[in-house]
């Protein structure tokens, strides 16, 4: 699933248009086999004066599993991992995803992929852009 951040930055999509083209991109991907045995993390995608965040729900994944590409003011999320299997185990539930998945977010022009960060503590992957210097809000003296 890809989510495009237009203008400045936007949130993820919460329109029931916009969810249900979502969900026929997805179909599409998995119907061409490019995401098959994919399934998607939960994100957070946030501003606030001093950059851009993005954050996603990874429970149980190592950092080495997840690879962070940005191109073109867009940011590509990509992970691969897989469980050990076991002929002796038999899943009666199985709602922690592990396999593959893809995020694509479109950033803002005003933001510095040089000073991009990122930190995986508790589950959770927190992708850091700051915005450039001249694209921060300043205030302006006025004299007389």
């Amino acid at each position: 699933m890809s989510t495009y951040l237009p203008a400045v930055f936007s949130t993820v999509r919460t329109d029931g248009f916009d969810r249900k083209i979502d969900r026929m991109f997805d179909e599409a991907l998995r119907a061409f086999g490019t995401a098959e045995g994919a399934w998607v993390p939960a994100c957070n995608a946030w501003e606030d004066s001093n950059g851009f965040y993005v954050q996603m729900a990874l429970p149980g994944w190592e950092p080495k599993d997840v690879t962070l590409e940005v191109n073109d003011q867009v940011l590509s999320v990509k992970g691969e991992k897989t469980e050990e299997s076991s002929d002796s185990r038999k899943h009666l539930m199985r709602e922690i995803a592990d396999g593959r998945f893809v995020r694509i977010f479109k950033l803002p022009t005003i933001v510095d992929h040089d000073k991009a960060s990122a930190i995986y503590k508790n589950g959770l992957l927190t992708i850091s852009f700051p915005k450039r210097e001249e694209a921060k809000c300043r205030r302006i003296v006025i004299e007389g």
